[in-house]
């Protein structure tokens, strides 16, 4: 019983050590690949912790392991935005301009059942009430109300230096006008911005790689 005990305690004192060497984000916002670790972590641990018989370090070898190829994916999600759309995913908009996009839930398999008990979730009672809901890629449904923003919602323009072309697109811009926007502001190098999208009052927040 004591070996049980013992065991119970070291395995919760490394799952906290895991956690927190894989940051709040994992905490915080699951996306798939978050969640499929998190999962094989719960089920390593209750492993080691059932299995007394077996050396405890069997069991926190592939647990270790599993933070490795966490970081390892976070880092190259950090560095690559291509990368990052492979494991964590993008967004979708689900209701654009208080339209839904039945083609975009379609592609999603979302169906009206999911986004009515989302949107009850974020206190909607009528859909006239939305001007844009985005599916996040953990699932989440964000939610921009007519009354709070009627006009446009938080998209980015250029991320991580690249400009982003779909995102112009779906607010009625394009390339040229963002160019044009940027000089005016005396902004040249577009591989120089981390991030910049359109602020209130249709001014551009722009933001300088470090």
């Amino acid at each position: 019983m004591m070996t049980i005990i013992l065991r119970t305690v070291l395995v919760y004192l490394v799952i906290l050590l895991v956690f927190r060497i894989m940051g709040k984000r994992e905490i915080g916002q699951l996306s798939v690949v978050d969640f499929v670790i998190s999962l094989m972590i719960a089920e390593l641990a209750a492993i080691a912790i059932e299995n007394f018989r077996d050396p405890l370090a069997h069991h926190l070898v592939p647990l270790f392991l599993l933070v490795f190829i966490q970081m390892v994916l976070a880092y190259g999600a950090l560095k690559s935005q291509a990368f990052r759309k492979v494991v964590d995913g993008s967004p979708s908009v689900i209701i654009k301009n208080g339209k839904i996009d039945e083609g975009e839930m379609r592609r999603q398999r979302y169906n009206f059942d999911d986004l009515l008990l989302q949107l009850r979730q974020k206190d909607i009672c009528f859909m006239s009430d939305v001007d844009f809901a985005i599916l996040e890629p953990s699932g989440q449904l964000s939610v921009i109300r007519k009354q709070e923003h009627p006009a446009t919602m938080m998209l980015p323009f250029i991320m991580d230096g690249r400009i982003q072309h779909d995102h112009l697109e779906q607010l009625g811009r394009d390339e040229s006008w963002l160019l044009a926007e940027l000089k005016k502001r005396g902004f040249t190098d577009v591989a120089a911005i981390s991030f910049c999208t359109l602020d209130r009052g249709d001014d551009l927040y722009i933001d300088l790689t470090d």
